[in-house]
């Protein structure tokens, strides 16, 4: 079907590829508008089926659930990029999916994606393509140490990722790259990580939201803060780099940036993801406009709302080990956006919900994350 700059109108329904998180808060952002949701995942009563109006119980592969749900939709759209992208192609071709299908190849690929960043003009760490054991040996020489190895597909949250520190850990590899071609990347000593949302619409224009930096614990993001506590020379160049990239990738919809910042300024792109993301989350409260709906806005053909700041912001992620002490908190919570996400059973490790806390500054709203007990663990990474 032609990607015709067609506008889908109120009481319409949109269909989302994914039951997640993300599915869910894109689907409340988009029935607070008036919309229907058509949620399509393997389990019932995923956290977006519970707020949707029709779950399509399939594989993402399944072309008799994706037909289903092309039938009752007048626009589909994704909430992550592990969807088959061959069954996306085809059913790109049975329905209305503004976002197409190539995005999503890309990013689901970091060779493809690495490779288009540098297309774009924009610095990503130096990295080579490896594909075997053997050839790791060889390339190590060539990229250095420290460095890590990625697998080229999957992964997330840390997962299919090797830090290589010295030679002693080049025999660890073997397991990656069973499961494929990987990516070895050079160590970046960054000072601060940071991320950029893009929205762009069918129309090309283009919304970008606060530069928001980012704290990890074990790989998983650990907490957001905005504004990004970087100057304003950094944050100018990391929206331009954001901007440059959605442009030539030609986004529909939101992109989110993931960046590196050393000490000498530089900034290198570290991932992208072709959706909303965990790091703006903020956006719900914080902003004019969330990432969810203006990522419905944009799949919709809608004018792009404001993405004006209206506060200082800090967002906390809840993992499955933190949920035990949220209600022992709740009576000293003044004030804080508690967003639990409807998962079934608290994991460790497991995103299961955010706090997010607005204030005159960050450091008000990380003083007190610093002194609730229920990220006690990770207080010491918070630091400026």
């Amino acid at each position: 079907m032609s990607l015709a700059n067609k506008t889908i109108f109120l009481g319409a329904t949109i269909g989302i590829i994914g039951g997640g998180q993300l599915g869910r808060m894109m689907a409340l952002a988009a029935k607070a508008q008036g919309f229907r949701i058509a949620v399509l995942e393997p389990a019932t009563d995923s956290p977006c089926g519970q707020v949707a109006d029709v779950e399509v119980i399939g594989a993402y592969h399944d072309r008799v659930a994706i037909s289903r749900l092309a039938e009752i939709c007048d626009v589909i759209t994704y909430e992550f990029e592990n969807i088959d992208a061959e069954t996306l192609g085809w059913l790109c071709e049975q329905a209305y999916v503004p976002q197409g299908k190539e995005l999503l190849t890309i990013t689901q690929d970091r060779i493809k994606e690495k490779t288009a960043i540098q297309q774009a003009g924009i610095e990503v760490a130096p990295f080579e393509v490896i594909t075997s054991v053997e050839e790791l040996f060889f390339k190590i020489d060539v990229i250095g140490f420290p460095a890590v190895l990625k697998t080229s597909k999957g992964g997330y949250d840390g997962k299919g990722q090797l830090v290589i520190k010295n030679a002693d850990d080049l025999g660890k590899a073997g397991e990656l790259l069973n499961h494929g071609n990987c990516v070895l990347e050079k160590w970046i000593p960054f000072e601060k990580e940071i991320s950029v949302i893009v929205t762009r619409g069918l129309n090309g224009e283009t919304a970008i939201f606060p530069v928001a930096e980012n704290i990890h614990e074990e790989n998983i993001l650990h907490i957001t803060i905005v504004p990004a506590r970087i100057s304003e020379e950094l944050q100018t160049k990391a929206i331009q780099k954001a901007k440059q990239l959605a442009v030539s990738l030609g986004v529909v919809g939101t992109l989110a940036v993931e960046m590196f910042v050393t000490g000498d300024g530089a900034i290198y792109i570290n991932e992208v993801a072709p959706r909303p993301h965990n790091s703006g989350h903020f956006s719900i409260e914080a902003c004019a406009t969330s990432q969810f709906e203006q990522h419905i806005r944009a799949v919709c053909n809608w004018p792009l709302g404001s993405t004006e700041l209206l506060k200082p912001a800090v967002m906390v992620n809840l993992l499955g080990e933190h949920l035990e002490n949220v209600n022992v908190e709740i009576p000293k919570m003044n004030d804080w956006k508690i967003h639990l996400y409807g998962k079934k059973e608290p994991k460790t490790k497991r995103k299961m919900g955010h706090v997010t806390i607005l204030r005159d500054n960050v450091e008000e709203a990380l003083a007190e994350i610093e002194g609730s007990s229920i990220w006690k663990t990770v207080k010491e990474k918070i630091g400026g």
